[in-house]
């Protein structure tokens, strides 16, 4: 299958970044105002709005996975993971805090662009239009579905302003902010179409399986915070979506688990949306490809396997939980393949200390640490199937039809079957399917159990007693104080960071 070659657009990396307006690129440059002429560019211009998806895998890994309880990492260093996984009151200053506002609002800005510049004369063919618009939107609503998750109430810009326009924005309420990826989501819907003859575009099924994933997130508990969840009781909305999904017959079961995440099997039936990377097996050179392997592996291991420096450096680990890890039957193949418990060194010793690779393969491996070419799922049809599962759950649907998604999903994970899966459960499952997916946290946040579950695992897991006390102001993360410092007054820390 052909891929989408993710194209580099020379755009400001935020709102304020740029030393003057928007739109006062030098005449001879690629601009808004000289460089949307036609098709093409606008083609162009979308595949731009895809490339800042290109570090979502470690950004999910990180501000998701290692905040929750299946990684701890306390560290004896500094490393910019260590204060998210002990729940640091100063992230302000952190560097993932500033990654994940910008390059979301990069993305953001990408697809204002095309959507404020196309129309029926540069791009007269309705369907390509059309389609052009709702790739924009669908990207659209992903990074603001991002950034209303890690930060709660954010501004909300829908169209290209300049940096002195947007420094009159404040964070608007939540129920803005859904409201523009709910109006997005939709028109998306309505525009894309149901495939392509290339891989890693968004479809209108995959527009159907992120709404769903909004309305479930929107339908948890508040927590008496402004942060993603809003009790707004959409799980019947989510529900048929996912049926609708579903029902296409366009995504199918995949028997082996490691075959989901095979350098050979991308694009395979499970998936439905992805982070597609570059690919070349015959080099080594995958050009636009991942760091997130290097993200989870020992240092001193990938020095090791890897002719290539890299990997988490010994002095902060990435170390799966102890809790995480007990919670494998011993049957389990998730956890063969998800995790490396121990190896041996050059001089022949045991290390034995587990880390997560999952999407590590040792047989591809690229020219360098940061082009591992495996695409990153970001909608899984398991994921369809057990959010359905939830969604029955809340909506008191029917036990034999939740029952037989988990067992379905315990049955390639090798395991017996189970009865009356409750809410719980289902969550334990859904740890051990998606581990390193970056689904953990956020599953956590809507169904209510975050700080249950968060707070069981400190006591048992924090030998290093390093994590602060966990409560709801936790949920969202700090806004990054080079934003705070822009404007005075703009913009309000989140009380956990004030």
């Amino acid at each position: 299958m052909k891929r989408i070659i993710y194209i580099l657009l020379s755009t400001c990396l935020g709102f304020w970044a740029c030393e003057g307006d928007l739109d006062q690129a030098p005449i001879s440059e690629p601009s808004a105002a000289n460089f949307y002429r036609n098709a093409t560019d606008f083609e162009q211009a979308v595949n731009g709005t895809y490339n800042a998806l290109n570090g979502y895998s470690v950004r999910h890994f990180m501000l998701s996975e290692v905040r929750s309880d299946i990684v701890y990492s306390p560290g004896t260093g500094v490393r910019d993971w260590n204060p998210i996984n002990n729940f640091e009151r100063t992230l302000a200053t952190n560097p993932l805090m500033a990654e994940a506002w910008n390059v979301n609002y990069n993305g953001i800005l990408r697809a204002n662009t095309v959507l404020d510049q196309i129309n029926e004369s540069v791009v007269p063919e309705a369907e390509v239009r059309n389609r052009l618009i709702g790739e924009a939107k669908f990207l659209r609503a992903l990074f603001y579905f991002d950034l209303v998750r890690w930060f709660g109430k954010v501004p909300v810009f829908d169209h290209v302003l300049t940096p002195s326009e947007a420094l009159e924005i404040p964070r608007m309420p939540v129920s803005d902010v859904y409201a523009l990826i709910e109006s997005d989501l939709n028109d998306a819907i309505n525009n894309l179409p149901d495939s392509y003859d290339v891989s890693g575009r968004a479809t209108t099924l995959a527009a159907k399986g992120l709404l769903a994933r909004v309305y479930l997130t929107m339908s948890g508990p508040t927590y008496g915070i402004e942060g993603p969840g809003m009790d707004a009781g959409k799980y019947n909305e989510a529900l048929n979506l996912l049926n609708e999904v579903i029902g296409s017959g366009r995504f199918g079961w995949v028997g082996d688990y490691s075959e989901i995440f095979g350098y050979l099997n991308e694009n395979n039936p499970d998936i439905v949306f992805d982070v597609q990377a570059i690919n070349d097996l015959a080099t080594g050179d995958r050009g636009i490809g991942t760091i997130l392997p290097t993200s989870m592996y020992d240092e001193a291991y990938g020095r090791l396997v890897t002719p290539f420096p890299g990997g988490v450096p010994g002095d902060s680990p990435i170390r799966p939980s102890n809790q995480f890890l007990a919670s494998f039957e011993p049957e389990d193949v998730r956890d063969d393949f998800a995790i490396l418990p121990s190896y041996t060194d050059d001089n022949g010793n045991l290390i034995d200390n587990a880390q997560f690779v999952k999407f590590l393969d040792l047989d591809y491996l690229p020219a360098d640490r940061f082009n591992w070419g495996i695409n990153f799922p970001i909608i899984r049809y398991t994921d369809i199937l057990m959010m359905k599962a939830e969604a029955l759950l809340q909506t008191g649907g029917s036990q034999a039809e939740i029952d037989q998604i988990v067992n379905q999903v315990r049955d390639r994970a090798g395991l017996g079957s189970v009865s009356n899966v409750d809410l719980d459960m289902l969550l334990e499952e859904r740890k051990r399917e998606f581990v390193t997916e970056g689904l953990r946290w956020h599953d956590l946040v809507r169904t209510g159990k975050v700080l249950e579950v968060m707070t069981t695992w400190e006591a048992e897991d924090d030998a290093a007693n390093k994590i602060s006390n966990i409560n709801a102001n936790d949920i969202i993360y700090a806004i990054p104080q080079s934003q705070l410092d822009v404007k005075q007054g703009l913009y309000e820390q989140n009380e956990a960071y004030k």
